[in-house]
């Protein structure tokens, strides 16, 4: 898998190339396609797994708990509410980014929540929508460039 190493400060990951990185810090990709195979085309309609990158894990924790408001089948959209996230650091609402139809939650998370955690571009994925990601989705180097910013920010608020 080709990926792009990113470090700053205390925050040291490793990003793959192929995937398509939301500004909310989720990763899409087609779910046929292994991490980091290559390019995904933003623009295509098709069936994308879903799931937080590594600086989102960081600021989540390991998690804990997904509770879930949509079902299979239903109709979504970018920045639609999907439901909750609990980790051992923060609750967060769970935004949907991409526009389509939500087909299903990742089974293996039932039983193993803290995959996410620890191969969450792998088999730590959180769910798969058939359509097509939001339009504000960046490659691997433009989301290294917000994370950089994001990461500023934080650092900077906290000595403000």
């Amino acid at each position: 898998m080709e990926t792009v190493r990113f470090r700053h400060a205390h925050f040291s990951a490793r990003f793959p190339v192929g995937e398509r990185y939301a500004p909310s810090h989720f990763w899409l990709r087609p779910a046929d396609a292994e991490p980091g195979s290559g390019p995904a085309d933003p623009a295509t309609d098709g069936l994308w797994r879903v799931g937080f990158t590594k600086f989102a894990t960081r600021m989540l924790g390991e998690l804990v708990e997904m509770n879930l408001v949509v079902t299979a089948g239903q109709s979504v959209a970018a920045g639609l509410l999907l439901g909750s996230v609990e980790g051992f650091k923060a609750v967060s609402d769970l935004f949907c980014v991409a526009d389509g139809t939500f087909v299903k939650v990742n089974p293996a998370l039932t039983a193993e929540a803290c995959l996410t955690h620890a191969a969450p571009y792998g088999n730590g994925w959180l769910y798969e929508v058939e359509g097509r990601p939001q339009s504000e989705t960046l490659d691997v180097h433009e989301y290294i460039a917000l994370l950089q910013q994001t990461i500023d920010r934080l650092q900077a608020s906290r000595y403000d």
